[in-house]
């Protein structure tokens, strides 16, 4: 029976995660969904920044907090195992959720093209969301998402932990799944200010949970993560990583999460 359950939980919370990732697409694309980032109830300009800093600081605060080795082994403690992964899923899809529900728009337009500029963003928009997929499911897509980890306790197999690889996308650039989201945020041929926002502080979590992952890795790795840094650049396809080691100057690549 508790291997039944640990099953059916690791695939509810992977729906419950599709479902919610999907909508964020079009909350974040302006798309065909009852609530966008540039629709909703509005606020007074500072009441509206404040809200939607607290709404992304809890949002990263979460990732990041839960995403360290540290906070895994006392996690561990009190969550199984297998359900260690599928309950970090769980709780960044109820974060998410706060914060698309909550989200204070600020349609005030920054920049709006039109034309062949606006198909060419509007193109870059899925492509961004397309690499991130593409990323996922070349390190693992299930195992990435808890998935793998309950169904091997289910079939009682012993789980192994995965190993360090860079597959594909992940010899052009040590961080495709996050160039990815970079890609999707920004692609915007209408761009508001709560847009812009959203953009510039995701993108900024975004490098500080690089440093913090990989300053995890490089331990974890030691050479072979200080090797692969050197030859590929972070997010920046064909920029050599000496580059952005000046920004992030301890990093190496995280490929399994």
């Amino acid at each position: 029976m508790n291997r039944f359950f640990s099953l059916v939980y690791g695939v509810v919370m992977y729906a419950v995660f599709l479902a919610t990732f999907a909508y964020a697409i079009c909350f974040v694309g302006n798309i065909a969904v009852p609530k966008t980032i540039d629709s909703g109830a509005e606020s007074p300009l500072l009441v509206a920044v404040a809200i939607n800093a607290l709404l992304l600081a809890a949002f990263a605060i979460q990732h990041s907090v839960m995403a360290r080795q540290g906070f895994k082994r006392a996690w561990t403690q009190v969550v199984p195992k297998q359900l260690e992964r599928s309950t970090y899923v769980l709780a960044a899809s109820l974060v998410l959720i706060l914060l698309l529900w909550q989200w204070r728009p600020i349609p005030q337009t920054v920049w709006e093209l039109h034309g062949a500029a606006a198909t060419v963003l509007s193109v870059t928009f899925w492509l961004g969301w397309a690499i991130l997929f593409a990323s996922t499911c070349l390190i693992n897509h299930f195992e990435l998402f808890g998935l793998k980890q309950v169904w091997t306790y289910f079939r009682r197999i012993e789980h192994t932990e995965p190993k360090f690889r860079t597959p594909s996308l992940y010899k052009v650039v040590r961080h495709p799944l996050y160039l990815g989201f970079v890609i999707g945020f920004w692609s915007a041929p209408k761009m508001s200010l709560g847009h812009l926002i959203f953009a510039i502080a995701t993108t900024g979590y975004i490098l500080l949970g690089i440093y913090f992952e990989e300053r995890d890795l490089i331990k974890a790795h030691g050479e072979m993560y200080r090797s692969y840094r050197e030859r590929v650049p972070m997010l920046l396809p064909f920029f050599k990583a000496s580059k952005d080691r000046s920004v992030l100057p301890t990093l190496a690549p995280r490929v399994d999460q």
